[in-house]
């Protein structure tokens, strides 16, 4: 028996139940398991003992698997305790059914002794390890040992009809006293590089030989603890070509009479003038090691010999050669880069072939839906070849197997010839030969194993990846038909899972075209792969990853003097004051070590009033000189569940009272602009206020938002007024706002208002770009520009009583929805005394096309007179009898006909009115019906939907009749789907608390993937399910930055001005269906008690159907979309129409807020999802111990549009509820490249579009000091022209940046156009190099000179400039000298605050500003 066939019979296992294989998950999970020693009272001294393990699961009672036996080994006792068995073996094994019934059962043994040669094997007891938790996470892997108690008997008992899962429910089972297993159980991720070679459900010992992997090196003799791959070596097989016996054309006659007469008969049929044909013949080409394949083996397609070109494929053998048989040939070669020097490795081949049915007459293939039948596969021959050791370029000739033998491609395989004929040469044995040659592209061959095993112990410091060899270029096949699918592949959908391949005379003809088998050859969960497709290496992001921390909200410092703080505080900002009408004090900010939640719960006043009081804005000293300072600024940011906010324009003005030049003081109060451009002359600052009154909000919510903001920071970005452009962001922690049983807290902040500067895509400087831990990832710089004064407060109230029908009642805390109580409570309302009446309406007022109609026929009736008062109307009235009776008199008398009196003309109208209702009542009689029967089966469900997370819910469903009957679920809304996994049932379950039973296997798909489910009579169950949108509200999703400055401050000027608050504005949450944005930018005054609710979204309908559609129960989910919670922020320039790809690194998850502690199982794998479904967002594990990232894929829009979407972040695979949502903004801007060089001048031009409207613009830039443009200040742009801006570029250092370049409306401030200049700056060429040293800390500076020489014969004028205009000065920008002179240029440096070392370069620039020469000084701070 060779290498390969000990290892395939080692390995042969009992498959999972079939509804494991249906349900399979696509994941698996490895374990590593020490059983290191039993004791107990009852083990004999010097008995062996053997511990054997298998795998079981409890729901279906089905061993699967193949046990696993444990050496022999002897008790020992000693006086102070027990006998014990000491084994300290280790047991490795990996499977995907993560199932909670899913454990290995361990059984003790007592083996004979040696002299007991008859005597029997005993069972001494067995034990159940679980591997999955309740929620199908893996058991709580703890490092310490754990104990397994033994029952008594076998695990046999396991499989009787009563046994219960778990263990503990089961009364005929007993504990064997005194006795345990101690071991280990623990995930082992090092053993998912090997899954290609471990099959599934395989228990194996790291003692046991692994093809494909190296012996263990070192101490150890456990290869798996930590596996290391053999290197592949790259074979090529050509000249490929396969005789069957006695010829091809016998061999397929004889194949497809047997198949006919198996097909009339399973029909039971008589001949019907249909036969079946070969439609295709294919060849199934892997590498196996005896325990699976390797990967999914090759299809290749071949071909009759005589339907080749005349002249033959290139290397075949013609069919002189072959004697008077044929032969099926393939035209490409096959390319086998997974082969191993291992003598259990060996290349598979499987000869299927196709099958369709024909009409004997058209001899066509009959179409599949006219005659229910369809293409057919089957698996005739198999074989597999071991390398010889030491070959290298070879001929191979191998006997074809066949009959009911086991094969790797666990497929049944068609019957060999009988034992009666024979060969007609002996070159050809019965069952036919595949004939190929074989050859390597590189130097190295296949080896001997002991060559392997020398090799891995010499080598065992240097061990071979599993990466591919390095080799040439393969050599391309005469023909341009590789071995790749066919066409016929292509055009058929794939076996399902739970089909199985098929024998002659042993299944039916399968419905729907050609099947794929080779789905079937490693495992259920594989996909066919043709030649041609390449192999993914290992990942690999490229784009160096950015940071995720953004801003640290940490605590704010005050840097300001006392003298500035009191010219702050008396500068008149608005005071606050408590709910008893006195002025809240300045506190210090609590310490968050002591917060109590307790505390805040039992607070009386459990009405919370949040103020946000902004002061002031100063530029912080490290900003230094570069750019210019705001005169304007407005700020954005959110706040809880609240819509986005945009303040309106803010100027910046010294404590004296004027505007602020430049850096002149450290902090300028904030004071509103008007209209017209002027200063308000109220109190400065602006006063938000959020007033949030928990008896409006969701039950339990009270505890969110405390909880928000004790771990929550609040994110404002500070923008320029005037130019638009993004000054900074600001980060502050919440805490503060905890009253902690106070009845009022104000606390003052300071902070940090800093702007994060991405650079272009950098490359990747090798693995230390994307080494975890880095303090600043490459590619993004930081730098604070100002800091921000604020008060917060939170002042306490009473909660306001709840009014008696509030507009929209609080959701219920059960997530059961109850069936409706009976018919007529659909149709009730409450009427005093909690009695239920009716009221009865006309059906003029219930319905609008009877209302229409009457109306319209009353239309052409003559206009009735206006009422008059009472006693005029009587008194007419019996003017009119009097008036009608004359008339009949004389109309009786003269022969004329009556004329009809106008109550008769009211009496005929009403007589076609109620003619009228009464055909419209025929009309509509059935549908109305039909509508109050739906009416009285409909339960209505209200969700309350947040952005990505999931509203879980119960229906309880009730089968009305007396007959048991299968119930169709129909779900009219994608958002609103049935839990159909009973694991995502029990977690969702194990989240809400909720106590009602799971059943396992409840639903069974259709063809059209609806839910069924089956009803006993007068049966009740509870349907799961869920509701999860990741669409953001539109309301919630306003654009928020720099473009709706224009029309969105205006309106809340005016909003805020006309609420009767002064500079104050109010929001407060009244009714959870309402959306506090249309209270903010849809209404002029905001009235917080007067807010009105946004409709829902449409709602959703689930629809619950028996045979024949009819319902029994209808559901309607009413959903009322929430504002979300925002935890962070992103801002994103990048050029218009062009795609944005990001790599953003994910914090540890423990540092996350909401993250959950002591989760199990170490480090847990993190998902995304995106708000956009266009947005391609993903997240990969690279591995244990290596951070995960987040990979974003945008594609922007034309300039100046801004996208915003949302990212949400889960640590549960079934995505709950996310631990954080992040926030993105995608400007698009225009490009331009820039190419350039540091300090000299760069000139272009830009062209202005104008719009419909004329309209006054202005130009701004990011960098100021080193780009201006012309015109630079306000000009008039025509509409509908064209005008040119000139535009010129100075860099200071070299590299790649962006600079931003914005054109706005200078009247409306609106965004007209905006800019994204790409620079690429070269470092000038240096000429001379200085070094100095100058004292730190403060001083008068230093003056020195150096010269420079005219290198021209003629006069030249110089230009000077540096890279740092704040450390150095020079005494004249400008100078003139004559050819060949010297000339000394004075340089002043200036004083520097810290200690270190600083590169300055001076550059001497001719008259067009291009550069002569670069001198670079170095200035040592000591």
């Amino acid at each position: 028996m060779s290498g390969w066939e000990k290892e395939f019979v080692r390995s042969l296992a009992v498959p999972p139940h079939p509804q494991r294989r249906r349900t399979r998950p696509p994941g698996s999970t490895a374990f590593r398991c020490v059983l290191k020693h039993l004791e107990g009272a009852a083990l004999t001294q010097g008995a062996e003992y053997q511990l054997r393990v298998s795998l079981f699961d409890a729901t279906y009672h089905h061993f699967f698997g193949r046990t696993w036996r444990s050496g022999r080994r002897a008790a020992r006792a000693t006086p102070l305790r027990p006998a014990r068995v000491a084994f300290n073996e280790t047991v490795y094994f990996h499977t995907s059914l993560n199932h909670p019934s899913i454990s290995a059962v361990v059984e003790v043994v007592a083996m004979p002794g040696k002299g007991e040669g008859g005597s029997e094997q005993l069972s001494c007891g067995f034990g159940l390890i679980p591997l999955f938790g309740s929620g199908s996470e893996v058991t709580d892997a703890a490092t310490q040992d754990r104990v397994l108690k033994l029952y008594h008997g076998t695990p046999r008992a396991l499989l009787h009809p009563r046994f219960q899962d778990p263990m503990e429910k089961n009364k005929y089972l007993t504990v064997v006293e005194k006795s345990h297993l101690q071991y280990t159980l623990k995930t082992h991720r090092p053993l998912e590089t090997i899954f290609h070679l471990l099959p599934e459900n395989l228990l194996t010992s790291g003692l046991q030989t692994i093809p494909g992997l190296l012996p263990a090196h070192g101490d150890t003799s456990d290869c798996l603890q930590k596996p290391r791959l053999m290197k592949p070596i790259t074979c090529y097989l050509e000249n490929l070509s396969v005789q069957l016996y006695p010829s091809l054309e016998e061999f397929e006659e004889e194949l497809l009479d047997l198949l006919n007469s198996d097909r009339l008969l399973q029909a039971n049929a008589t001949p019907d003038g249909d036969e079946v044909v070969v439609r295709e013949r294919r060849l199934h080409v892997g590498v196996h090691n005896g325990l699976r394949f390797v990967t999914t083996p090759q299809v290749a397609v071949l071909v009759p010999e005589m339907e080749v070109a005349p002249g033959g494929c290139p290397g075949v053998p013609s069919s002189g050669a072959r004697d008077e048989g044929q032969a099926l040939v393939l035209r490409s070669r096959i390319h086998l880069s997974e082969m191993v020097p291992h003598p259990a490795f060996g290349v598979c081949f499987q000869l299927e072939y196709v099958f369709c049915s024909v009409g004997r007459a058209t001899r066509k293939a009959l179409p599949g839906g006219a005659r229910g039948e369809a293409a057919d596969m089957r698996s005739v021959r198999w074989a597999l070849w071991s390398p010889v050791p030491g070959s290298g370029e070879a001929e191979v000739v191998l006997p074809l197997r066949g009959g009911p033998r086991r094969s790797p491609c666990q497929a049944l395989v068609y019957r060999t010839p009988p034992g009666s004929r024979s060969s007609r040469q002996g070159k050809h044995v019965e069952s036919g030969t595949v004939q190929f040659h074989v050859s390597t592209d590189s130097e190295e061959h296949l080896v001997t194993a002991a060559e392997i095993l020398r090799s891995g112990r010499d080598e065992s410091e240097q061990p071979p990846t599993p990466s591919l060899s390095p080799s040439a270029q393969p050599r391309v096949a005469a023909s341009p038909r590789g071995p790749g699918l066919s066409v016929s592949q292509l055009s058929v959908p794939p076996r399902g899972r739970g089909q199985s391949p098929v024998l002659r005379g042993h299944s039916p003809w399968q419905d729907g075209g050609i099947t794929h088998l080779e789905a079937t050859l490693d495992s259920p969960d594989t996909e066919p792969c043709a030649d041609d497709q390449l192999r993914a290496l290992p990942f690999a992001p490229l784009q160096v990853p950015i940071a995720a921390v953004g801003l640290q909200a940490g605590r704010s410092h005050t840097q300001l003097s006392r003298a500035s703080l009191a010219r702050l505080h008396a500068a008149g900002f608005p005071e606050i004051l408590d709910h008893n009408q006195e002025p809240v004090g300045i506190s210090e900010p609590m310490d968050p070590a002591a917060f109590s939640l307790q505390l805040e719960e039992a607070d009386p006043l459990q009405g919370n009033e949040i103020i946000l009081q902004f002061l002031a804005f100063g530029r912080d000293a490290r900003d230094g000189t570069e750019g210019t300072w705001p005169r304007t600024i407005f700020l954005t940011f959110q706040f809880y569940r609240f819509p986005p906010v945009t303040t309106p324009r803010l100027q910046l003005v010294s404590t004296d009272g004027g505007p602020a030049a430049g850096g002149a003081v450290p902090a300028q109060l904030l004071v509103r602009v008007n209209k017209d451009g002027t200063l308000s002359t109220g109190p400065p600052g602006l006063q938000l206020r959020y007033l949030v009154d928990p008896g409006f909000l969701r039950a339990g919510e009270q505890r969110w938002f405390v909880r928000y903001l004790a771990e929550h920071s609040l994110q404002i970005d500070v923008w320029d007024g005037d130019s638009l452009l993004l000054v900074g962001s600001a980060a502050l922690k919440l805490e503060s706002l905890l009253r902690q049983g106070r009845a009022a807290i104000r606390t003052h902040h300071e902070l940090e208002v800093a702007t994060t500067e991405y650079e272009p895509e950098v490359t990747v400087m090798g693995r230390e770009a994307l080494r975890h831990g880095a303090l600043r990832p490459l590619g993004v710089h930081v730098a604070v520009k100002g800091r921000l004064h604020l008060c917060l407060a939170n002042v306490g109230h009473l909660c306001e009583e709840t009014p008696v029908q509030p507009p929209s009642p609080l959701p219920s805390r059960s997530r059961l929805v109850p069936v409706p109580d009976g018919p007529g409570s659909r149709f009730s309302i409450s009427a005093a005394g909690g009695r239920k009446v009716s009221r009865a309406r006309r059906l003029a007022e219930v319905d609008g096309e009877l209302a229409a109609a009457l109306c319209g026929r009353r239309a052409e009736a003559r206009l009735v007179p206006p009422a008059i008062p009472s006693e005029a109307t009587a008194a007419r009235r019996r003017k009119l009898r009097r008036m009608a009776l004359v008339r009949q008199q004389e109309d009786a008398s003269g022969g004329r006909t009556p004329q009809v009196s106008g109550w008769q003309e009211q009496r005929a109208r009403h007589v076609q009115d109620l003619q009228i209702i009464d055909a419209y009542r025929q009309h509509v009689k059935g549908e109305s019906i039909s509508r109050m029967l739906s009416q009285a089966i409909t339960v209505t469900r209200t969700v309350h939907a947040v952005l990505g997370t999931a509203e879980f819910f119960e229906f309880t469903l009730k089968n009305p009749y007396g007959i048991q009957h299968t119930v169709t679920i129909e779900v009219d809304h994608p958002e609103l789907s049935v839990i159909l996994d009973p694991r995502e049932w029990r977690h969702f379950k194990e989240l809400t608390k909720s106590v009602t039973p799971v059943e396992e296997e409840m639903f069974h798909l259709r063809d059209d993937l609806k839910p069924q489910v089956y009803l006993r009579p007068n049966e009740t169950i509870r349907i799961p399910f869920k509701y999860q949108t990741f669409s953001a509200d539109p309301a919630v999703v306003a654009a928020q930055g720099p473009t709706g400055l224009g029309s969105g401050a205006d309106t809340v000027v005016s909003s805020l001005g006309k609420s009767g608050a002064g500079r104050t504005k109010h929001i407060q949450v009244r009714d959870w269906g309402e959306t506090p944005l249309e209270g903010l930018h849809g209404r002029r005054n905001i009235t917080p008690a007067k807010l009105h609710p946004s409709p829902a979204i449409s709602p959703g309908q689930v629809s619950f159907q028996v045979s024949g559609g009819k319902p029994i129960a209808l559901l309607r989910v009413k959903v009322e979309p929430q504002p979300h919670v925002v935890d962070q922020t992103f801002r994103f320039y990048h050029p218009e129409l062009t795609f944005l790809k990001k790599t953003i690194r994910l914090p540890p998850w423990h540092t996350l807020p909401g993250a959950p502690v002591g989760m199990p199982g170490g480090e847990p794998e993190m998902f995304v999802r995106c708000s956009d479904p266009d947005i391609i967002c993903e997240t990969k594990n690279m591995g244990p111990g290596e951070p995960q990232d987040i990979f974003l894929k945008v594609a922007g829009g034309p300039s100046p549009q801004i996208k915003k979407f949302f990212v949400a972040i889960y640590t549960d695979a079934w995505l709950a509820a996310p631990i954080q949502i992040w926030q993105f903004y995608l400007h698009s801007l225009q490009r331009l490249d820039v190419s350039c060089t540091a300090g000299q001048l760069a000139r272009l031009s830009l062209l202005l579009r104008g719009t419909p409207a004329p309209r006054r613009v202005q130009v701004f830039t990011s960098h100021p000091q080193e780009l201006q443009v012309d015109p630079d200040g306000a000009f008039l742009l025509p509409p509908n022209g064209l005008q040119d801006l000139y535009v010129g570029v100075r860099p200071r250092r070299a590299g790649s940046r962006f600079i931003y370049l914005n054109l706005v409306d200078v009247e409306s401030h609106q965004l007209v156009s905006s800019w994204l200049l790409c620079l690429s700056c070269r470092q000038p060429l240096i000429s001379k190099a200085f070094e100095i040293s100058l004292p730190a800390g403060g001083g008068r500076g230093c003056n020195k000179r150096i010269t420079y020489t005219n290198p021209y014969p003629s006069p030249r004028l110089y230009f000077l400039c540096t890279n740092r205009p704040d450390l150095l000065q020079f005494k004249e920008d400008s100078f003139e000298v004559a050819g060949g002179e010297v000339y000394t240029i004075g340089l002043r440096f200036a004083p520097s605050q810290s200690v270190g070392e600083e590169e300055i370069l001076i550059h001497i620039n001719d008259h067009e500003d291009k550069n002569e020469e670069t001198f670079c000084v170095k200035v040592l701070y000591q």
